[in-house]
């Protein structure tokens, strides 16, 4: 699995990308500090693992904001990156917050899925696609979001800063609150916990749509040994019920264990559930529904042709985004 450096929607934010707007440091205007609302949104995902997090830092980092006076908005030399900072320390609090929060969440926590922006016809709101707010790359796998999820706080936002926003050492130090060597070590001892969780690189999307299809096949038909012929022997298959929907209670491991538990919640489900591809986190990925209704989301990471993990989030609260089924391929 590679690493996505600065490729995302935020690259280049710490250095000044908002300021084009004001002359001679006027009022930046609304526009031009709304306009920020992508790239704060961008950043919490990434930060947080959930879009309904990332909006809470957004609206927390805009209210601040506009708690200043226009005087002092107007002494700030460049708004976007003063949004950044902020909302980069709301999600350093929150992060600490948050590993105190799993200790009584129930089951295993998966980050908040997203769909591909042309899967989504409308929000919880009627507008603008939240997803569509959020750059698809690499740095937004489940996979990748996984692995963020198991660093500190302080090594996730260094890492996330530098390597995915190219900011330089010294601005996520005064971020973080360490010193910019320090902020260089947490980031290298992040790329080290990537690389040992994904030594080998993950099968291209092209290629994952295909084995994610073979599996739906085999899935539907409770045909075990082609499921078995799918995964990796070693797999994993995590679900995120949040004590709100039925689930595993722990993590299955091992390509023939998970076999016969997915051949049983197939037999189990009958022809109540359907299950549809569609874009999960920029990859190949299964919805499934029962009764009309979106039920469950499933991310997979392929590795060399062989399915090694499989996230399925359960949790409706984590579902919002998946409200409307059009645009999903039966």
């Amino acid at each position: 699995m590679t690493i996505g450096t600065g490729t995302g929607a935020g690259a280049g934010a710490g250095t000044g990308h908002g300021d084009e707007q004001g002359d001679e440091r006027g009022d930046p205007g609304l526009g031009a500090i709304m306009s920020e609302r992508r790239h704060l949104i961008n950043l919490g995902y990434r930060l947080l693992g959930s879009l309904a997090d990332a909006e809470d830092v957004v609206q927390e980092t805009y209210a601040r904001w506009y708690a200043m006076s226009p005087r002092e908005q107007r002494a700030i030399e460049s708004p976007g990156a003063w949004l950044m900072t902020v909302a980069s320390r709301i999600c350093l609090n929150q992060l600490g917050s948050a590993r105190v929060r799993r200790e009584t969440y129930v089951g295993d926590w998966i980050p908040e899925p997203l769909p591909e922006p042309t899967e989504w016809n409308g929000g919880p709101s009627g507008g603008a696609d939240p997803a569509d707010r959020v750059t698809l790359d690499e740095s937004v796998t489940m996979a990748f979001l996984v692995v963020l999820d198991a660093m500190t706080p302080a090594e996730r936002v260094s890492f996330v800063l530098h390597d995915v926003f190219r900011y330089p050492f010294g601005e996520v130090a005064a971020i973080v609150g360490r010193t910019p060597a320090a902020c260089r070590q947490l980031a290298s001892s992040a790329r080290r916990r990537i690389r040992t969780a994904h030594p080998t690189t993950a099968a291209p999307a092209t290629g994952q749509a295909g084995i994610v299809r073979q599996f739906r096949t085999a899935w539907e038909a409770k045909d075990i040994e082609a499921l078995i012929g799918l995964l990796d022997p070693d797999a994993t298959a995590t679900a995120d019920g949040g004590g709100l929907a039925v689930t595993h209670p722990c993590p299955i491991v091992g390509g023939e264990r998970i076999a016969h538990a997915y051949a049983e919640i197939a037999r189990v489900a009958g022809d109540r559930t359907t299950f549809l591809e569609c874009t999960v986190n920029g990859l190949p990925g299964l919805v499934a529904f029962q009764g009309g209704a979106l039920v469950t989301v499933f991310a997979f990471e392929v590795v060399e042709d062989r399915i090694r993990n499989i996230w399925a989030v359960r949790n409706p609260e984590k579902l919002r985004p998946w409200r409307t089924t059009d645009g999903l391929t039966d």
